[in-house]
């Protein structure tokens, strides 16, 4: 029989310096995958550093691009300014000379009349003379009203002076930065008010073949209601449309519209039908009542058709506000709060 051996506790020892460096080498090995993660994170990070640094320098050249422009447009606006009112005022001045010369002239002429001791007749072209002076038949005052006259004429003050008013126009584009700049405000708005034109448009379009009883909204709706009760309800929705068209202030046309939509299943538009009418109901006064109650409940029959039994209870309950003792309409409110609570099952 062979002696089995046991192993020496030096024998198993031999390994464990082999496992140590095993171990090691895979601990090495997972710190340079982590290193050349975190490398190319880094790497990554930089490149996105770099791409919004690109952007805000490109737009803050654009930027300053536009506000040049617009400096630029302003001077030229000043420069021309000046030069009018540099004009205006040589005109003024050669006005100015062009009145003196003649008070001088008139003066010379006054002067010489009185000198030959004639009298001075009224002449058909006016003459600036001031009202002080008097012609005199006496040739020896002549030189002392003269005297006087040159007195008078010495104190009256100048003309006043013309002046430059400066003006300072608002620029277009705002010399601030980007981030407080309108202009994608601006352009939704203009957006909005094309697509209303175009609207409008078409809208004029089909209505321009009508008839003058087919442009009155009242006989539109009683021409909707009867295809309504005829079971005709795309006819009644057409009717009703046309009559919003040229009306949109009525509010049965849209509940009445709405009601249609449920007929047909449209549910969205019966939604929206039924919120717009009771949009133009407001303010609730007891006189709109029973119209408010008509939108509320269709309101929610759609939202309840639609399993968002939450939003219809809210319109049910709006309704049963308005008219309590509807035993009916509390009937459907308490199903709708059921089938919510979970202790009915929806249908």
């Amino acid at each position: 029989m062979k002696r089995k051996v046991r192993p020496r506790s030096g024998m198993v020892l031999q390994f464990l310096p082999s496992r140590k460096r095993n171990m090691t080498y895979k601990d090495r090995q997972r710190e340079v995958r982590r290193q050349a993660i975190v490398r190319v994170q880094n790497k990554a990070e930089e490149k996105t550093k770099a791409k919004a640094t690109r952007i805000q320098q490109e737009k803050k050249f654009a930027l300053d691009t536009m506000m040049k422009l617009e400096k630029e447009e302003r001077d030229l606006i000043q420069k021309m300014k000046d030069e009018e009112c540099l004009r205006a005022t040589a005109e003024l001045e050669v006005w100015r000379e062009t009145q003196r010369r003649t008070a001088e002239e008139t003066q010379k002429r006054s002067s010489s009349t009185t000198h030959h001791n004639k009298p001075v007749h009224q002449n058909t072209e006016r003459v600036n003379v001031t009202p002080a002076i008097k012609p005199l038949h006496n040739t020896a005052n002549t030189a002392t009203d003269q005297k006087t006259s040159k007195q008078k004429s010495k104190g009256l003050p100048a003309p006043r002076a013309a002046g430059c008013i400066q003006i300072s126009f608002t620029p277009r584009v705002f010399p601030t930065a980007l981030r407080e700049s309108r202009v994608p405000e601006e352009e939704e708005w203009l957006m909005k008010q094309a697509e209303a034109r175009r609207a409008a448009d078409s809208q004029l379009n089909e209505l321009k073949d009508l008839t003058d009883e087919e442009r009155n909204p009242d006989w539109l709706k009683e021409k909707a209601d009867k295809f309504f009760l005829a079971g005709n309800y795309q006819a009644a929705v057409n009717a009703y449309s046309l009559a919003i068209n040229l009306n949109r202030k009525i509010p049965a046309l849209f509940s009445n519209r709405a009601a249609c939509h449920l007929k047909t299943r449209n549910l969205h538009k019966a939604i929206e039908d039924s919120s717009q009418a009771l949009e133009l109901l407001r303010p609730a006064v007891p006189a709109n009542a029973p119209a408010r109650l008509k939108a509320h409940v269709r309101r929610g029959t759609a939202f309840c058709e639609l399993e968002l039994y939450v939003e219809g209870l809210q319109d049910y309950q709006a309704a049963v506000k308005i008219d309590p003792e509807n035993a009916a309409l509390q009937a459907d409110t308490e199903k709708i709060r059921q089938i919510i609570q979970g202790s009915t099952p929806s249908s």
